[in-house]
């Protein structure tokens, strides 16, 4: 019966380290995909910054061209916002209380 008590406890103790060592190995899969996962969004920024600067150069080429050329400003920093008009209102004449008459026909 010792014998039967002691394969089990080896076979208890090796499962647990096969689990353990299976655990190690799944993290460090994960660990690579965070790292991998981090640099391509390093990388990403990296290009979204250039593309920033890129646009801002070309921005200001655009307007450089403009006044060379005469051109108006398409958009000021500075713009007008027009009202908003309600269109309930829009067609509807203002009729002044008392001048109005009801006609039955």
């Amino acid at each position: 019966m010792s014998k039967k008590i002691e394969r089990t406890k080896v076979k208890k103790q090796q499962t647990r380290e096969s689990h353990q060592e299976s655990h190690q190995e799944c993290h460090h899969k994960w660990q690579a995909r965070i790292k991998e996962a981090e640099d391509t969004i390093q990388e990403q920024t990296l290009i979204i910054e250039a593309l920033v600067e890129e646009k801002a150069s070309l921005l200001q080429t655009i307007q450089g061209l403009q006044e060379d050329n005469g051109a108006p400003v398409p958009f000021d920093e500075e713009w007008e916002e027009e009202p908003e008009e309600n269109p309930e209102e829009e067609g509807l004449e203002e009729i002044p209380i008392g001048e109005g008459e009801i006609v039955d026909k």
